[in-house]
């Protein structure tokens, strides 16, 4: 779901590198110490380990993790497949990766549903799991009696905003609704794009102006568990139902729309990374992989982020947050114990909080160490008292195009035809189910 980032940023911009890192926690000891159990070299001895990931952004850097996993067990060859679009085939085939570090969506958990995923539930990392993180797992099915996934990094979006900008407009970061609107009419009336809209990509719609609106009033967890409940049988008039519940979100969406640049509709992700990086605009509604491609245009400018406010209750502020990366091991994967094995050494602590650093993700952890970047840093707090969402848009099944729908309704159409074809294509679907 999200943007390609080609690597920007190095870990040597946190003043440690990768490799200076783990050479502190070699050996088999540093296992011990971590409380993390291994295989024997016996049981995994001439292993062909295939490794799923395509976050393309961090290919790289993952592949450099992979040399210093060879390193330490050089019994196991690990086989980097980064081609995308193939994990449903490769489970139809009964031929699927032996491990992935992967998105964690709704797209993604069929497999956990129908249980092709084995449980990890007896590894001290299960047990480690954040509460709030925890908690996002149950946006989608589980499968009973399993912990499938483990969550390794997640993201934390809102709105990035331009600190000089701010201060030069003597515009206060917005904590309500109302105020968000009267920060973007100063900056209007003063001749500054309040927000950069980068609408000709839908996703970027989908994930930013739509799901922080829905997010910032709706609970989203809760808003998914009672449309399963209802399935086949939900109706405009629902306890629930799109109709019911996302329009006032999105009919105050699309006021806070209207203060984008003109011309919108016309530009892509790329435009607006450049546009915000050059001063031209004080908003951008996007996550922190938007932060890397700016810093590659104007390194030193000064910017943060802050939670979209939907409400005249500073309380009920949240940030929307996405499972970007969790790792699980298939039923039938060819070789359990070496996954387990690279598990393992992936998720000590050191080379996951690192990692986490590189990419500006949050940890996952219950004792995951606090960001430091300032960019994201007023997050923080949000992730440390669970104030924090997935998008809406996780929730929904691929076959429905949301991001499309998204997109026609910023482009000028109309909200309760959207809003009821969605609750028909609901039925839809869960009468297929």
């Amino acid at each position: 779901m999200h943007p390609i980032n080609s690597p920007g940023a190095t870990p040597a911009r946190h003043g440690v590198s990768r490799r200076q890192l783990l050479a502190g926690f070699a050996g088999l000891s540093t296992l011990a110490a971590l409380g993390l159990s291994g295989c024997s070299a016996s049981a995994t001895a001439g292993q062909s380990l295939r490794f799923y990931q395509t976050k393309r952004e961090v290919i790289e850097y993952i592949r450099g993790l992979l040399a210093d996993f060879h390193a330490e067990h050089p019994e196991i060859s690990v086989v980097h497949d980064t081609a995308e679009g193939t994990l449903n085939g490769q489970f139809v085939r009964s031929t699927p990766p032996d491990l992935a570090l992967q998105l964690y969506n709704f797209e993604m958990s069929r497999f956990q549903e129908r249980g092709e995923l084995s449980d990890l539930s007896d590894l001290p990392q299960a047990a480690a799991i954040a509460p709030a993180v925890r908690e996002q797992i149950e946006l989608y099915p589980l499968y009973p009696g399993r912990t499938s996934v483990l969550p390794y990094s997640m993201m934390a979006a809102g709105v990035i905003y331009n600190k000089e900008l701010f201060a030069k407009h003597d515009v206060a970061v917005p904590t309500t609704y109302s105020e968000f609107i009267t920060a973007c009419e100063t900056f209007e009336d003063a001749g500054v794009t309040p927000m950069y809209g980068t609408w000709a990509d839908a996703w970027s719609v989908k994930q930013g102006l739509v799901d922080y609106a829905v997010g910032g009033m709706v609970d989203v967890i809760d808003f998914f568990k009672q449309l399963r409940a209802l399935g086949p049988d939900v109706t405009a008039d629902s306890p629930v139902s799109f109709s019911r519940t996302l329009r006032e979100p999105l009919e105050k969406m699309l006021k806070i729309a209207k203060f984008t640049n003109r011309d919108a509709k016309g530009r892509i992700y790329g435009d607006g990374n450049q546009a915000f990086a050059k001063g031209e605009a004080a908003m951008y509604l996007q996550g922190p992989w938007a932060l890397l491609e700016i810093e590659k245009v104007s390194p030193k400018l000064s910017v943060g982020t802050f939670p979209l406010p939907m409400t005249e209750n500073p309380a009920d502020n949240k940030v929307r947050v996405n499972l970007d990366l969790a790792l699980w091991i298939p039923s039938k994967a060819k070789n359990p114990d070496a996954a387990r094995e690279l598990l393992n050494f992936l998720t000590q602590p050191a080379i996951q909080d690192e990692y986490n650093r590189f990419a500006l993700g949050f940890g996952v952890r219950n004792d995951a160490p606090p960001v430091s970047d300032p960019r994201i840093s007023e997050l923080q707090p949000y992730v440390d008292s669970g104030a924090i969402y997935q998008g809406v848009s996780q929730g929904i099944p691929l076959t429905i195009p949301f991001e499309n729908y998204c997109q026609d309704l910023v482009f000028g159409g109309n909200l309760e035809q959207m809003l009821a074809t969605l609750d028909a294509d609901w039925v839809r679907l869960a009468k297929r189910a």
